[in-house]
C-alpha cells in the first residue's frame, strides 16, 4: 500500500489540478486508481462497471478540483468518498426495477458498508492499518503483532482496538448521498 500522503502534497495537487496541469491528473491517477477501482468493484461487483466508475471519478476530479477541501481531510479520503458516492449511485440506478424497494435499499446498505469499511482501512494511519493487516491477513495475535511491528504489547493492543473501533463505524455513518462540506455531492 502507498505511504500516507502528507497534507502539503494534497494542497499542491489540488492547486496543480485547478491550474489544469494534465501531469497532475496523471500523478493522481497513478497514486489512487487502484483504490478507486477496488472500492467501485467492491460496491458493484462488476469489473467493467468499476472501470467506468474509475473513469468517471477522475473525470469529476479533473472538472471539479475545487470540490476538495484540505481542511476536511486527505485527498485520499476525498477520492475514496467521491468513489463511494458514485458507485452507490450507479448501484441504485442498476437495481431500479429489479425487485422491491426494500431489497434495493438492503443491497445498497450492504455495498455502502463494505465500501465504507474499505475506505476506513485505506484512510487510517499506517500504524493502525499495519496492525490490523497482521491480525486479519496473517492471523497474528496482539503479542505476535507486537513482535512483528517491534512495539510493546500494550501498543499493539491499543492499535488493534482503535482500528477495530474505527471499522465498527462502517454501518453507522451518514447516507452515501450526503457528502460532507467540500467533498462534492452525488450527481
Amino acid at each position: 500500500m502507498p505511504k500516507d500522503v502528507p497534507p502539503r502534497w494534497d494542497r499542491r495537487m489540488q492547486q496543480r489540478l485547478a491550474r489544469g496541469e494534465a501531469a497532475a491528473l496523471g500523478e493522481l491517477y497513478d497514486r489512487f486508481a487502484s483504490l478507486v477501482h477496488s472500492l467501485a468493484h467492491r460496491v458493484l461487483g462488476d469489473e467493467s462497471a468499476a472501470d467506468r466508475i474509475t473513469r468517471e471519478v477522475f473525470g469529476y476530479i479533473w472538472e471539479n478540483p475545487d470540490a476538495y477541501d484540505p481542511k476536511q481531510g486527505s485527498m485520499r479520503s476525498w477520492v475514496a468518498r467521491v468513489t463511494q458516492v458514485q458507485a452507490v449511485a450507479r448501484l441504485r440506478q442498476a437495481e431500479l426495477g429489479r425487485g422491491s424497494r426494500e431489497d434495493l435499499e438492503r443491497k445498497v446498505a450492504g455495498a455502502n458498508a463494505a465500501a465504507r469499511a474499505d475506505f476506513i482501512v485505506t484512510s487510517m494511519p499506517a500504524p493502525l492499518r499495519a496492525a490490523l493487516e497482521l491480525a486479519y491477513f496473517k492471523r497474528r495475535d496482539y503479542r505476535q503483532a507486537a513482535a512483528d511491528l517491534k512495539i510493546s504489547e500494550d501498543e499493539a493492543r491499543r492499535r488493534l482496538r482503535l482500528g477495530l473501533q474505527l471499522l465498527s463505524t462502517a454501518n453507522t455513518l451518514p447516507r452515501e448521498d450526503i457528502a460532507p462540506p467540500g467533498y462534492g455531492g452525488s450527481r
